[in-house]
């Protein structure tokens, strides 16, 4: 059984950097399990073939759990003009120093789940555009447009993803 984890990203104190809240929302609503509290993470709930989570930002203490699957898809916000609203990307392991030492992108996350568990699940990227970082918690109109279609793209994703892996096996 492929085990998928999808991990949110940001603060919904901050507008447009809690649309990851959102899309787990609407993913875990679509997979029938239950919708997290704005102070619960989901980590107490882990244990299915498709898990969700919300989280302020990436961390090492998640290592140990990342490392029982074998797909995971990060979901945050960007602000990048030069790729599309809905930006989604293959993640591999990747040492790659933070410019701020409080943030580890999904890239060194891998790399260090890689080096202290050997595990390398494939991993994507799904960024979606932000506008507005102020502190509120609604999303802009044109970023909130963008959370049914990311839902849709990592579902359809994973479904693929799974098909792939039973042709495989």
């Amino acid at each position: 059984m492929l085990r998928t984890l999808i991990i949110g990203f940001g603060s919904i104190d901050r507008g447009d950097d809690g649309v990851a809240y959102h899309v787990i929302h609407a993913l875990r609503q679509r997979l029938g399990q239950n919708m997290l509290g704005e102070d619960e993470t989901g980590l107490e709930e882990l244990g299915k073939q498709t898990d969700s989570i919300f989280l302020v930002q990436l961390a090492p203490e998640l290592l140990e759990v990342l490392a029982g699957y074998d797909h995971v898809v990060f979901v945050d916000a960007h602000v990048l003009e030069t790729v599309g609203n809905l930006y989604c990307t293959p993640v591999s392991p990747e040492y790659a120093p933070a410019t701020l030492t409080h943030h580890m992108g999904p890239e060194m996350f891998l790399a260090l789940l890689k080096a202290l568990y050997q595990r390398e699940p494939t991993g994507h990227l799904v960024s979606i555009r932000g506008y507005n970082f102020d502190f509120h918690r609604n999303l802009s109109p044109d970023t909130e447009a963008l959370v049914e279609r990311a839902a849709d793209y990592i579902l359809h994703s994973l479904i693929y993803a799974r098909k792939t892996s039973n042709t495989q096996e």
